[in-house]
């Protein structure tokens, strides 16, 4: 494995270092809908002749040619020689690097819990003072990013030791325009209305709803985003913060509530395509399918933003396929608009000027601007100008979040692996098989408890 990351990392400084020469994406001051004011107001204070930065992310492939694209930018302005590399497994590496004492300058993860347990080991620098306000006044639903971004160092006192960037969404319902139309629906607002639309569409001879758990051996997991979403509509976010770190059990009546409202939607033959005997067989990128047969074989599908990737080739988001966002209940308006999602978050593993810098630069428009203009990027920054997302699809993904008043990361994902993902995909399979939520709920709990 380190060979096959020393091998990559001198590839991709060979890379980083034609990229500095390259032309930009986007040529400063030439497109008013980027925000260059804040590119040229980064310059001053910050020259980096002659420093270096090293960041490990996730990205790969594509999404590693449109991240460079974006240090490509960090690289003019400051002048730094900016390396970016990336493993195959780089959960697994990011842990050795920093046990071995030879980690990157920045760090860039999506998952919280991996961040958490690296600041209690004291391998991260806490961000510059006063972050924590600039993701209050900056970002949507702000609150929300300082609790995710938030964790205890070796000493136990908790800080901001991470900083967002690049979002994903879950909270969305895809369907088909031209099916609505056709039958004469219209996209619901409320819970209320999605429940009512749902037998409406039973009333009228149709099927509501394609759901597919199978997914190989992570099979069950698209119900743990039924769960959460509908956990998120139903009780306050400090519930569901307390159920992902077990706070509160899995017996909890609030949890117990959330799993039989996925119920409602997948329990009920009438409401999903094949019956609910097919909501576990059916391979969640075959689900969607049933939106685009003729006749319809249904007209809603939950799922998130990546889920076009497996609609027939040729769809058009935005045209033979849209979605919108998975509503709130009137009667709970005290819960707001709740957004479930995923994400990145970038820290800093080596406290140098230039890793600080880099920091500073992702507070810049521009540092999301460039990205938002090509292609599956999501931020949830107001200063960002929206018509710089790539396409209408992306951009209204964009005024989800911006509209969001709580975000919260996917549970399962903060959960023990054990848990999340393990019991609880299994106890979704047992539910949908027809076991009773609190019995489901109970098993689950058992295997927490089992954890020293």
């Amino acid at each position: 494995m380190k060979t096959k990351l020393i091998l990559g990392a001198a590839a991709l400084a060979l890379i980083a270092g034609t990229a500095s020469a390259a032309e930009l994406k986007f040529k400063p001051g030439e497109d008013a809908k980027f925000n260059w004011k804040s590119y040229e107001d980064f310059k001053s204070g910050h020259d980096l002749k002659g420093q270096s930065l090293t960041i490990f992310g996730p990205w790969r492939g594509e999404d590693q040619v449109l991240f460079e694209s974006v240090l490509d930018y960090f690289r003019d302005v400051t002048g730094a020689d900016v390396k970016y590399s990336s493993s195959e497994n780089y959960e697994q590496q990011i842990v050795i690097d920093t046990q071995a004492g030879s980690p990157p300058d920045v760090a860039i993860l999506p998952q919280p819990g991996l961040i958490a347990d690296l600041a209690s080991k004291g391998y991260l620098s806490p961000l510059s003072e006063g972050t924590d306000k600039w993701l209050l006044d900056n970002y949507a639903a702000g609150q929300s990013w300082v609790d995710l971004s938030t964790y205890a160092g070796k000493d136990g006192q908790k800080a901001l030791y991470a900083f967002p960037y690049k979002i994903d969404v879950k909270s969305l319902v895809w369907y088909v325009p031209e099916n609505f139309e056709d039958a004469g629906y219209e996209v619901p607002k409320t819970m209320e209305e999605l429940k009512a639309l749902t037998d409406k569409i039973v009333a009228d001879g149709g099927t509501p709803w394609c759901i597919g758990l199978g997914s190989g051996g992570a099979t069950g997991w698209p119900a743990t985003d039924w769960v959460e979403d509908m956990m998120l509509r139903t009780q306050p976010a400090d519930t569901y913060d307390k159920w992902v770190t077990n706070a509160i059990p899995f017996t909890d009546p609030a949890v117990v509530g959330a799993i039989d409202e996925f119920g409602f939607f997948a329990k009920n033959p009438k409401y999903v395509d094949g019956g609910t005997q097919a909501v576990s067989s059916t391979d969640f990128r075959d689900s969607p399918k049933g939106l685009f047969a003729s006749p319809p074989k249904c007209y809603l599908h939950h799922q998130a933003s990546f889920i076009p990737s497996f609609f027939p080739e040729g769809t058009k988001v935005g045209e033979d396929a849209d979605f919108f966002y998975m509503p709130p209940y009137a009667s709970k308006p005290d819960l707001g608009n709740p957004v479930l999602g995923a994400g990145t978050l970038a820290m800093i593993t080596k406290d140098t000027p230039a890793s600080r810098a880099f920091l500073d630069f992702l507070k810049t428009p521009i540092a999301h601007e460039v990205w938002m203009a090509q292609s599956s990027f999501l931020t949830p920054y107001k200063g960002v100008n929206l018509d710089t997302y790539a396409n209408a699809p992306m951009k209204k993904q964009g005024d989800i979040l911006l509209n969001a008043t709580t975000f919260r990361f996917d549970g399962s994902d903060l959960m023990p692996g054990k848990i999340g993902a393990g019991a609880f995909w299994t106890g979704m399979i047992d539910y949908v098989g027809g076991k009773p939520a609190a019995d489901v709920a109970a098993d689950i709990q058992k295997s927490w408890d089992s954890i020293k």
